[in-house]
């Protein structure tokens, strides 16, 4: 029987390896970090005793995959040639902080291409990520990076399944890659995942375009905008406009029983962290997840 990966954003207040402690004191067995501040260019260094103290910590608890997600500052595929080249440094030390960690996982924004064609923006995505990666070894071990989907906006690469598609075949050869999907984002960019019909139909077109065998992280975050408002708003599971029966479906579906499940809901009270991850836990039927796996 295959265990359904299941966790939350999680503070590395104290030190990194304190996010360890806290998804096991939560009942996670995944978890996502920021590895440095994600509203900083400047990012802080890992001290050698907390990486070895949260490997350590994730085979005792047996806690995987960790997630990392990049910075918000970065925007690979920016007109601006000075922000480019910030983010292309500040995106290669993410990788090489993931790398240090062990991390299985490294979710990107691709970025906004306001000002140039979306060709245009994608071509620059790819050839930043390429270079961010420039004589870092990330073939030879357990790690990937996570292009994810966005909420919309005109502007913002990850828009739809296709671009998400595409980006992840420009980086084929150069890196490990794959997709992590955004409830809350396929959503308010107009997916239909509410309705039963429109659950199958939204999967069928992420089969067709990214692949199913592809998305190696959801983020399973309920939304307060309504569908198609292109308002990223994440709110509390079952809380939302997606509602409790979407996760359900999602935490069940055979396709993703590969995946990670990692909520970014706002922790507005104690123990909303806790409460999320029961709440994930408890939709997960005991029949549905046995005999998948995915290289």
């Amino acid at each position: 029987m295959k265990q359904r990966r299941i966790g939350i954003h999680l503070s590395t207040a104290g030190g990194v390896c304190k996010a360890a402690e806290r998804a096991h004191e939560i009942g996670a067995n995944a978890f996502q970090i920021f590895s440095s501040s994600p509203r900083m260019w400047r990012s802080s260094t890992l001290k050698a005793v907390d990486c070895e103290r949260m490997s350590e910590l994730r085979k005792k608890y047996d806690c995987s995959p960790l997630v990392i997600h990049t910075s918000y500052l970065v925007n690979l595929c920016s007109q601006s040639e000075i922000v480019r080249s910030q983010s292309i440094v500040a995106s290669r030390g993410e990788v090489k902080r993931a790398l240090t960690l062990g991390a299985e996982y490294l979710v990107l924004h691709p970025g906004s291409w306001r000002g140039l064609t979306r060709e245009e923006g994608l071509r620059l995505a790819a050839e930043s990520i390429e270079r961010s990666l420039d004589g870092l070894n990330t073939q030879d071990c357990n790690f990937r990076i996570l292009i994810e989907n966005t909420a919309g906006a005109e502007f913002s690469l990850g828009s739809n399944f296709e671009q998400v598609a595409k980006l992840i075949h420009c980086l084929r050869g150069i890196a490990r890659v794959g997709a992590c999907l955004d409830t809350c984002h396929v959503h308010v960019a107009g997916y239909d995942i509410v309705s039963e019909e429109g659950y199958a139909e939204t999967v069928r077109l992420i089969d067709a375009t990214i692949e199913a065998k592809n998305i190696r992280v959801w983020h399973t975050n309920d939304a307060k905008a309504p569908r198609g408002s292109k308002l990223d708003r994440h709110e509390q599971i079952g809380q939302g406009t997606i509602g409790l029966e979407t996760f359900r479906r999602l935490l069940n579906d055979r396709r993703f029983a590969h995946c990670a499940f990692i909520a970014e809901v706002p922790i507005e009270q104690p123990n909303d962290d806790r409460k999320n991850v029961t709440l994930l836990k408890s939709l997960v039927t005991n029949t549905a997840i046995s005999g998948l796996s995915v290289k």
